[in-house]
């Protein structure tokens, strides 16, 4: 039984990643071909420094995941603490459940339904482009929302409410008391948050398709590569991306792992 169990699950792990160690080994091929590695080489990455429009799109979708999981970060963290403070149980409820609509829903429904409301809006001020940077930036906070949100959530509530109270008791004012107090025991679920929230804007195809407009990301330009040909030049910036990923997940890993340990000490 447990050699079955444990052939499951290398069969699972060597489908999810075979593909990815593939594509980073002929990263380093000095050819083009992907059936035959000849030497190892590292022109393909030095080669991604002269693709301008490759470097564009990549700048492009580092600001708008930048930007993105910043100020998702920050409302996210305020609308928690706001639905934390409602007492009402069944606004409690409807405002979850709105929050959980966004990440429920089909991408292409949400990614149309975005791009409707910006060339409405568009028309409606008399604007001759209705889409680009703001749009895919407000449509990336939209579906960043939630994720962060329900990071921030947990942390609240295991956070001592008698602590804010305590803080007001000994002179602070309620924004002092929650910089001082809240924030820092809530911490490591608004890092947890932006870390969640940076990666899928980061990987964000199909919301970013129907409201970029000229404004193209990374995803939209090796979408609109495939057509044609992938060049060797994208296995290596694939592998590059990876590698961010997997950093930041490492370090999403500690961030709980710290966070637990924290949790069962308090509990002892």
């Amino acid at each position: 039984m447990k050699f079955l169990s444990r052939f499951y699950i290398g069969l699972i792990l060597f489908f999810l990643y075979a593909p990815v160690l593939v594509m980073i080994v002929f990263s380093f091929n000095s050819s083009s071909s992907v059936w035959v590695f000849e030497e190892f080489s590292t022109k393909w990455y030095l080669g991604l420094l002269s693709d301008s429009t490759m470097l564009t799109a990549l700048k492009h979708t580092l600001i708008i995941a930048v930007l993105s999981a910043l100020i998702s970060t920050v409302l996210g963290t305020a609308a928690a603490v706001g639905i934390m403070a409602i007492r009402n149980k069944l606004a409690n409820r409807l405002i979850m459940g709105a929050t959980n609509i966004p990440m429920m829903n089909a991408d292409i429904v949400t990614g149309i339904s975005l791009m409707l409301l910006f060339i409405f809006i568009g028309k409606l001020f008399g604007m001759t482009e209705s889409l680009g940077f703001a749009t895919v930036l407000i449509a990336h906070i939209t579906f960043n929302l939630p994720y962060v949100i329900l990071s921030v959530m947990p942390k609240l509530k295991q956070t001592d409410a008698n602590l804010h109270e305590a803080a007001l008791d000994l002179g602070c004012t309620p924004v002092k008391a929650f910089f001082k107090v809240i924030l820092p025991s809530i911490s490591t679920g608004i890092m947890t948050g932006m870390i969640m929230a940076f990666t899928l804007s980061l990987d964000d195809f199909v919301i970013s398709y129907f409201t970029c407009g000229h404004y193209q990301t990374l995803p939209i330009i090796i979408y609109n590569m495939t057509k044609k040909s992938v060049t060797p030049d994208t296995y290596a910036l694939s592998t590059l991306i990876f590698i961010v990923i997997f950093v930041l997940l490492i370090f999403y890993n500690m961030i709980s792992s710290k966070n637990e340990a924290k949790t069962t000490k308090r509990r002892v």
